[in-house]
């Protein structure tokens, strides 16, 4: 039985679905106006395993996430710079162009990871028309009220604010959450809609009840969960940061507007730390895909560090700990290496297909990746001490594909067969030792080594690795 925890609940919860076999799931996607970092990519790394879990239980998935290419201000507060209009000044580019950049960055840097594509992936520019219809409705029906800098919500209309973050509004001061703005009825109420800055010409803006304005960040993912999902999705996801601001006003304009439960069930992730430290520009730590890369460490192994933490509790990212995961998927490729070199090997039944069993039991409760990791680890580890003669070969591929299939590491697609002559180099140096030519054997040994391959000699045959 699949357990999440549930943040408005506070506790594990079994899954229910809203319809059998099926789960609607959004996603809080990437502000576009910037590279990300590995903090970022945390988050979406932890919610491809959620949509591989849901898959591997025999679920259809259908996925959403967002672009944000318009509306998200530098602060959480309505009020500062459009984060795109700030990436446009950086770069000398208009807003459409910084935002158009980085999300074929984003989407490149998905594939790299070996994420899932969404089902959609949706821009809010694309949803304009929808997030003024919203804004109608909610007008409407009496919960919204215009400053001079925008269309607000009125959080006292909706009495349920409050409860999905346990808010305390009573002791919310001006300033600890929203910097004080004496138009807004209550300090919790938010934007809407933000008209644009007199004697301003944006790069971003539309035409709404006569005037030029843009939307406010919290309203786009209603708008585009809500026309792309339904009006209750089964899951919403998202940072911890997002708890108290953003995803409560999703839910409170969601709900005014539908009538309806918007999610039944929401999954929050922790930060990533840099050496026990938040992640910031200043501090020089905000280290990107590319950055690991040219330092010798594939996207691949920034995703297997990313899982040896539990999504709830956060990790901590230093290079002593991507060696070691480095080291780790190492291991992994060599044991799925293995299988080129018993092929159709049917005696014993090592690995047990029962295996597959304990690594769902692990990833089940709520996706529970190092405790799946470490399952993993000692199945590898007995593979290890097996003589190579009693691993059957469709087993180990099965077991390899069902790996592959939830948690995305390549296993089969990173550890191609060697060349046939490395194949014959390895049945001369084994002659060459059987006549103790040792000369010759290290020689081969070291033709290897430059070809990326090592070789472990056992009683009954040397086993070839990927030594790096």
């Amino acid at each position: 039985m699949l357990k999440f925890y549930n943040t408005p609940k506070r506790e594990l919860e079994d899954f229910k679905p809203i319809k059998d076999g099926e789960v609607t799931l959004y996603t809080c996607g990437p502000t576009v106006y910037s590279e990300p970092t590995i903090g970022n990519w945390t988050a979406y790394i932890y919610w491809d395993i959620l949509v591989r879990t849901l898959e591997t239980n025999n679920y259809k998935v259908t996925r959403t996430m967002n672009i944000t290419d318009v509306g998200h201000l530098v602060s959480d507060e309505d009020d500062g710079e459009d984060k795109l209009e700030k990436g446009a000044r950086r770069e000398g580019k208009t807003a459409w162009q910084v935002a158009d950049y980085y999300t074929d960055s984003f989407i490149k840097g998905m594939i790299s990871l070996n994420l899932i594509k969404p089902t959609n992936l949706s821009r809010a520019t694309d949803f304009i028309d929808q997030q003024i219809a919203i804004i109608n409705n909610l007008s409407s029906k009496g919960f919204t009220y215009e400053t001079s800098d925008g269309i607000y919500f009125d959080t006292s209309k909706f009495p349920k604010y409050s409860d999905f973050a346990h808010l305390n509004l009573d002791e919310l001061k001006a300033g600890a959450r929203v910097h004080f703005n004496p138009e807004k009825r209550n300090i919790s109420d938010f934007a809407l809609w933000k008209w644009s800055p007199e004697n301003t010409k944006r790069d971003m803006e539309w035409d709404y009840l006569g005037k030029k304005g843009f939307p406010g960040w919290h309203l786009e993912c209603s708008a585009i969960a809500l026309n792309t999902l339904g009006d209750s999705i089964d899951i919403h996801t998202g940072g911890i940061d997002h708890i108290p601001v953003h995803h409560t006003d999703e839910i409170a304009q969601s709900e005014c507007y539908t009538g309806k439960t918007f999610a039944n069930y929401w999954l929050h992730c922790n930060h990533l730390t840099v050496e026990g430290k938040k992640i910031s520009k200043s501090l020089g730590n905000g280290y990107t895909l590319k950055d690991l890369e040219e330092k010798g460490y594939s996207p691949l192994v920034y995703k297997m560090l990313t899982l040896q933490s539990h999504y709830q509790s956060g990790g901590d990212f230093s290079f002593t700990n991507l060696i070691a995961s480095k080291k780790r998927l190492l291991h992994w490729r060599n044991i799925a290496a293995i299988r080129h070199q018993i092929k159709g090997q049917s005696e014993g039944d090592f690995p047990s297909l029962a295996s597959k069993q304990l690594i769902l039991e692990a990833i089940n409760n709520n996706l529970d990746t190092p405790r799946t990791l470490s399952t993993i680890d000692q199945i590898f580890n007995e593979i290890d001490k097996k003589p190579i003669s009693k691993i059957n070969y469709s087993n180990l591929v099965d077991i390899l594909e069902f790996i592959d299939q939830l948690l995305g590491l390549e296993l089969l697609t990173t550890t191609p067969d060697i060349s046939e002559e490395a194949k014959k180099l390895i049945l001369i140096r084994r002659q060459a030792r059987d006549n103790k030519d040792w000369q010759k054997s290290d020689q081969i040994r070291d033709i290897l080594l430059q070809e990326n391959i090592t070789l472990k000699d056992t009683i009954e045959k040397t086993i070839w690795s990927f030594r790096e």
